[in-house]
């Protein structure tokens, strides 16, 4: 019996490029939303894709820890500093959010 093969067969490169962003390579999906006149690129991030940073919610002004499953939204016109890191549920809650949202005091202060 031969040893298993780890490469397929034929494939010259030894692994992913630099240019290959496409949307399930981060654990999840990405789509393409409207709000509030505009178009927006939404991309799911699995738990085990988030690690190593955490993020604020713009929705709720909420640290998101490293590994938790979360949302990255964007302007579809904007670059890559226009993107924001935001809880699933805030990211749906979305429409119902007051602008403007504020911190309780004992919030931290970064």
């Amino acid at each position: 019996m031969s040893p298993r093969r780890n490469r397929p067969k034929g494939s010259g490169s030894s692994g992913r490029s630099a240019e290959d962003d496409r949307p399930g390579r981060y654990g999840g999906w990405q789509s393409s939303e409207s709000w509030r006149g505009e178009d927006w690129s939404v991309r799911h991030v699995a738990g085990a894709s988030a690690q190593g940073k955490a993020y604020r919610c713009p929705g709720c002004d909420q640290m998101i820890p490293d590994g938790v499953p979360h949302v990255v939204a964007w302007p579809e016109h904007a670059g890559v500093d226009d993107r924001r890191h935001w809880h699933k549920a805030c990211w749906n809650a979305k429409d119902r959010r007051t602008p403007g949202v504020r911190r309780s005091r004992n919030a931290p202060g970064f």
